[in-house]
């Protein structure tokens, strides 16, 4: 990790979920780009979780993909920092019908799973970008979302991607003033301490950064992906191509052809797909998320 102090603040965190409420339900949907990336989400759950597994679900939030794992018959114990979020998690269960797939809500820091037992989970989901809010302590928490999985399962997470957000909001960035825009780019670091006025705090990162992580976990790399690589930036024109649907299901056949080319994995949000070591047993797949 490029960071060089440890900003995670567990409680900046809760409070900044707890504040942003219902708005996270409605992310993925706020504009097409999303939807894209809602759609390649859901494709690496259904590839890598089997119908019927038993799932950590940490960071929830709302429950959007608490609702996917539910579709596809699995046992899901839903955690996050915020207990506003586990709140909302359980009004949109109930009201949509997957309160059922629920087996327990834990409010909880995902660098102290301690609560969990070893081994406890046939797939462990991280999607929303919580290893970005840990900063320094990610290697920590992944340990944590690894221990928690059985040999043989599956670990997805999401990061944040920093030139993937520098390509998706250029004109924002350029108008930070260039030496703290440095101070940023060249720690990843998104903190009062690089910019006073910045409202949102996490840690970007590389793709270098990843493998670093994933060595640290004595896992395997098998493959990175991208996310949005082809819509990202195209905001008007996704608006057009949603209401054709030949021309939406194009754009996400190219989404998924793409998605593996070297040369966007710093252009736009990232999947990775690990493999443990054979002594370890695992899998594990990581969204870079914009």
């Amino acid at each position: 990790m490029r960071s060089k102090h440890s900003y995670y603040s567990p409680k900046w965190v809760a409070n900044y979920y707890d504040e942003y409420g219902e708005q996270e339900w409605g992310r993925f949907t706020r504009r097409p780009a999303n939807e894209v990336s809602l759609f390649l989400h859901t494709h690496y759950l259904e590839q890598f979780v089997e119908p019927g597994s038993r799932v950590l679900d940490v960071g929830a939030g709302p429950g959007r993909f608490t609702q996917t794992l539910a579709n596809m018959g699995c046992r899901v114990v839903v955690a996050d920092i915020s207990q506003v979020q586990l709140d909302l998690n359980r009004k949109y269960a109930e009201a949509l019908g997957f309160e059922d797939a629920v087996e327990d809500r834990l409010q909880l820091d995902i660098c102290d799973m301690s609560c969990l037992s070893s081994e406890s989970f046939d797939a462990v989901i991280c999607y929303g970008g919580p290893l970005s809010y840990v900063f320094d302590q990610a290697s920590t928490a992944l340990g944590e979302c690894t221990r928690v999985c059985q040999s043989g399962g599956h670990v997805l997470a999401s990061v944040m991607s920093l030139w993937g957000g520098a390509h998706r909001n250029l004109g924002a960035i350029l108008s930070v003033p260039p030496e703290n825009n440095r101070k940023i780019t060249e720690t990843g670091d998104l903190t009062p301490e690089n910019w006073a006025d910045v409202h949102h705090r996490c840690h970007m990162f590389r793709p270098d950064e990843v493998r670093q992580m994933v060595c640290q976990a004595e896992l395997i790399l098998v493959v990175i992906s991208a996310s949005n690589c082809v819509s990202n930036c195209w905001d008007d024109l996704l608006i057009e191509v949603k209401d054709d649907l030949k021309k939406w299901q194009e754009l996400l056949r190219m989404e998924l052809a793409g998605r593996k080319a070297v040369w966007v994995w710093d252009l736009t949000s990232l999947l990775l797909e690990e493999r443990s070591n054979p002594g370890v047993g695992l899998d594990c797949s990581f969204f870079r998320a914009t």
